[in-house]
């Protein structure tokens, strides 16, 4: 089996993920939180007024905002191709 940093020695990231953390990395970090709170109250919105499939489709977006918005602070503290060691 091949050694994990036998993978990508030069520890480099893509063009793509690159130009992703750029853009990623302006914007604020509670934008994210935001609109998972926001995607909550949506959902239950739709909930009491008996939308009940739409309410569950976007009761589906929060936990994606919050991966998002750890992915935008991970980006800002770390940086890309920031070195570990």
């Amino acid at each position: 089996m091949a050694d994990i940093n036998d993978v990508n020695p030069q520890h480099e990231e893509g063009p793509v993920a690159r130009a992703i953390e750029e853009q990623t990395a302006k914007l604020p970090s509670d934008l994210f939180l935001w609109a998972a709170l926001g995607s909550i109250a949506i959902s239950l919105g739709l909930q009491f007024t008996g939308h009940k499939e739409k309410s569950l489709f976007v009761g589906q977006w929060p936990p994606v905002f919050l991966i998002l918005g750890l992915y935008n602070k991970i980006v800002k503290v770390e940086g890309h191709d920031k070195e570990s060691y």
